[in-house]
């Protein structure tokens, strides 16, 4: 062996915008399988394939996104494009993660509203409802099994559960309270999140490596912080007082448009915690959806690229949509308009948490005064969401049920669809597209039987 192949590996030059604009592009087209999914991909792509940033830098941003409300795989990316080319960067990597997303969801919810009553469609969807509850289950089990890491945070995950699904407590409060548990109560729970702390000490030399000093853009002040929380709130408002100036202060765009927001700011734990907070005021509160179209909506949003909070953009459309907020002969640009206001509105608060916060993590990227109440969170995210999967259960295997403690006329054959999509996805590990599709194939097969 030469002293030449001995060599240590080099890091890799700096990349330049282009080149990573190409990659946020194409990641924002193939990010399926939901945050865990889309981690994985950038994390392979970014640290194991590329060397442009280093793991115990990527962890270290991923654990400040973890503690944000909204997407963080999203919000990852927009970290990371601000890391490597500052604003341009960070704006180019979230936008690009969203926007095929929202394309393709634009043309995904106009095909299911125009044709939803026809047979072949009802068969489809017949089977892909059973599989939304088996995804939620699982979903509930593999974030259960990584975050409940002793009596204390069992606790946390069932009244965080008892709360919901018992208790209709608030979604804000909950979340709340969780926060304070594990502030109150961290000593009786320690290291139950420090696993996402523990990077390799020996690795190939990165863009942005261990020791590498933040760039010039991420250097923190209190004047830059101000300017971007002005500038984020200046935008925010003046896209709030268009759809106000342009429609009326009581249309129906303008309450997505702060219903959003406010959904936006309490979505800790992803998309699946904050979902019973959209479905309860979208159906409930707003009346832009019913409960079965919720339920539509969530497995198109499993379907698609991007980040599944995406389905507000499903909201959206059908609420622009179905209540012809532009007339009766604009009900598809009404719909359009919807999409686009949610995800506008939902993504918004995302960008100025990543551009205001950034240069004040990479200053303390050893501090971890965090890990308390994100790890109360995170247990109090798995009784969220097990409440979730109830509640789509109970729509889905009881059809027109009432709240009556035991309901009659079961749907046996959405049981057996979703029983046999929660074994392959736990035990055999197949893929979510895989098992929606097999559900999709169960629908049609039923649909011929009956016949």
């Amino acid at each position: 062996m030469t002293a030449r192949d001995a060599a240590p590996p080099r890091a890799p030059q700096a990349v330049p915008f282009s080149e990573a604009f190409l990659f946020w592009l194409k990641l924002g087209f193939v990010s399926f399988g939901g945050p865990a999914g889309q981690i994985a991909i950038m994390h392979r792509e970014l640290v194991e394939t590329r060397r442009w940033i280093s793991e115990r830098r990527f962890l270290h941003a991923l654990n400040y996104c973890m503690v944000l409300p909204g997407p963080e795989a999203q919000q990852l990316a927009t970290y990371i494009g601000w890391l490597m080319h500052g604003t341009r960067g960070g704006l180019a990597a979230g936008a690009l993660f969203v926007l095929p997303s929202l394309a393709i969801l634009i043309a995904l919810t106009w095909a299911y509203l125009a044709f939803s009553h026809a047979p072949l469609v009802a068969a489809l969807l017949a089977g892909v409802k059973p599989a939304v509850v088996a995804i939620v289950v699982a979903a509930t089990v593999r974030i259960g099994s990584r975050a409940l890491r002793g009596p204390f945070h069992v606790a946390i995950a069932v009244a965080a559960f008892t709360a919901l699904a018992i208790l209709s407590t608030p979604f804000p409060l909950v979340i709340a309270a969780a926060a304070l548990a594990g502030v109150a109560g961290h000593r009786f729970a320690p290291g139950a999140s420090r696993a996402a702390r523990a990077a390799a000490e020996h690795h190939d030399p990165a863009v942005i490596d261990d020791d590498t000093p933040p760039p010039a853009h991420a250097k923190a002040s209190a004047g830059k912080l101000a300017a971007t929380l002005a500038a984020g709130i200046a935008i925010w408002a003046a896209s709030l007082y268009a759809l106000v100036a342009a429609l009326g202060p009581g249309n129906d765009y303008a309450a997505m448009a702060r219903f959003f927001t406010q959904a936006a700011l309490v979505t800790f734990g992803g998309a699946y915690a904050v979902l019973p907070y959209v479905v309860e005021n979208a159906v409930g509160q707003f009346g832009w959806a019913t409960m079965t179209q919720m339920i539509d909506g969530l497995a198109l949003g499993e379907t698609t690229p991007g980040p599944l909070i995406m389905f507000v953009a499903f909201v959206g459309f059908v609420g622009g949509w179905t209540k012809a907020l532009l007339g009766p002969e604009a009900i598809v640009a009404a719909g359009m308009l919807g999409a686009v206001v949610a995800t506008w509105f939902t993504f918004l608060p995302s960008f100025v948490f990543i551009l205001a916060g950034g240069p004040f993590v990479e200053r303390s990227r050893d501090d971890v005064h965090l890990e308390g109440p994100l790890s109360a969170i995170t247990a109090a995210v798995v009784g969220v969401i097990a409440s979730l999967a109830v509640f789509f259960a109970w729509h889905v295997f009881w059809p027109g049920a009432s709240t009556a403690t035991f309901p009659r006329g079961t749907d046996w054959p959405s049981v057996v669809i979703a029983a046999v999509a929660l074994a392959l996805l736990l035990k055999n590990k197949a893929g979510v597209m895989s098992v929606i599709a097999g559900s999709a194939l169960a629908g049609i097969v039923l649909m011929a039987l009956r016949a």
